[in-house]
C-alpha cells in the first residue's frame, strides 16, 4: 500500500482501535498489521503526539512475561477528535468515489 495513503489514515485507525479497548504499542501494531502493514517505528511517534495533544493518556501495567507495559487509552478529547475525523473521512471518501465514477474517464477528443 502507498506510504502516503497509510499516513493519511493511520491517525483515524489508531483512534478507532483505542475507542474499543486500551492497548500497549506492540499489541496495537500487531492488530492493525492484520489489515494494514505497519511497524513499531510508525506507531510510537504517533502515540507520543497523541499524548502531547491530549488525545490519549498512558499508564503502566504489569506484564506476565517481562517488564511493565505502557498502555494507551483514549481521552474525551481523543473521542471528539475521532468523531470529527470520521465525519471528514466520510465526506472525503464520498467526494473521491464520485470523482472516480463520474470524472475518471479522460476526454480523448482533445
Amino acid at each position: 500500500m502507498n506510504v502516503q495513503l497509510k499516513k493519511g489514515v493511520m491517525e483515524i485507525v489508531v483512534l478507532s482501535m483505542l475507542r474499543r479497548k486500551e492497548y500497549y504499542g506492540y499489541e496495537l501494531v500487531t492488530d492493525i498489521s492484520r489489515y494494514i502493514e505497519m511497524s513499531e517505528g510508525t506507531i510510537y511517534p504517533l502515540l507520543n503526539r497523541f499524548k502531547k495533544d491530549g488525545l490519549v493518556e498512558t499508564y503502566l501495567a504489569e506484564s506476565h512475561n517481562g517488564p511493565p507495559r505502557k498502555y494507551y487509552r483514549i481521552t474525551a478529547t481523543g473521542r471528539e477528535e475521532y468523531e470529527e475525523s470520521v465525519r471528514e473521512w466520510v465526506q472525503f471518501t464520498k467526494a473521491v468515489k464520485k470523482l472516480l465514477e463520474e470524472g475518471g474517464t479522460p476526454n480523448e477528443s482533445n
